[in-house]
């Protein structure tokens, strides 16, 4: 009883906030409130505002193929996370395209939930000032960062909308989820 409550405030604030799901993808399979481990709703960050840095969340990405919203395994940020529905690999990705204050390096993190049924060599690709890096990440493991964020570590950005972070498909398992659900980026100090 007390968890439902607590879904259900969340979902409300959550409202409040104004965020809505992302209109390019499926909707939730799950009715609302069933999630798989109740004790991790109290890592969900609902307002990706109260985050340091630039945050974006899954809402502000652009969408290659058909990605399902959900918010059946928490904790994640905002309102839910994207998966790849197992299908269509190779061909999906996820990007953000920040938009920096001023140039620095920047650390660069990403948030996902997490479980076995997660895929364990997920790409995420980093376009920053001198390149791009690819990172394999295994998205079955824990964040180190409030159960949430994994850092990829240190990239240099130029001033405005110069760079991105993808996470796409290419080369998962065929039978493993690929989560995408927000990017941070935070100045390093001088």
């Amino acid at each position: 009883m007390k968890i439902t409550f607590c879904l259900l405030l969340f979902l409300s604030t959550s409202a409040s906030f104004g965020i809505d799901p992302h209109p390019e993808a499926v909707p939730n399979s799950h009715a609302p409130g069933e999630v798989d481990v109740e004790k991790n709703l109290r890592y969900v960050i609902a307002d990706p505002k109260n985050l340091d840095g630039i945050v974006l969340d899954e809402v502000d990405a652009e969408l290659v193929g058909k990605w399902q919203y959900s918010t059946h395994t928490p904790p994640y940020v905002g309102i839910g996370y994207l998966h790849d529905q197992k299908s269509a690999k190779g061909e999906k990705s996820v990007t953000w395209r920040p938009v920096f204050p001023e140039a620095g390096e920047y650390e660069v993190r990403v948030a996902h939930c997490y479980n076995v049924r997660r895929s364990t060599n997920t790409p995420v690709t980093i376009h920053h000032a001198k390149g791009s890096t690819t990172i394999r990440i295994n998205q079955q493991e824990t964040p180190a960062h409030g159960r949430l964020f994994r850092s990829l570590g240190v990239f240099p950005f130029e001033k405005g909308q110069s760079g991105s972070v993808v996470i796409s498909t290419e080369g998962t398992e065929p039978n493993k989820v690929v989560i995408a659900d927000a990017v941070q980026f935070l100045k390093k100090k001088s």
